[in-house]
């Protein structure tokens, strides 16, 4: 049985970017703020503002921001959040 992949450590960084390392011990850092300019939304572009984006959290094994934003685990795991 395969284990579930998950979230140890995330960082929130000013350029929008967030440097993530996951239970397998794999790291990232992924751009989310170009995923946001490619598909502006009101409950997104806020966290376009470094201030809104470095409130990002590590719940379950996820980064959120508040109930507007997160990813699915496993497009954070590969890098790709088209």
């Amino acid at each position: 049985m395969e284990t579930p992949i998950y979230i140890v450590k995330v960082t929130c960084n000013d350029n929008i970017t967030i440097d993530v390392v996951f239970n397998d011990n794999t790291e990232r850092n992924i751009n989310v703020g170009e995923f946001i300019r490619v598909h502006p939304h009101p409950q997104y572009n806020k966290y376009l503002n470094p201030a809104n984006f470095k409130k990002g959290k590590l719940i379950d094994g996820n980064v959120v921001w508040g109930n507007d934003l997160e990813f699915h685990i496993h497009d954070l795991y590969s890098g790709n959040l088209n």
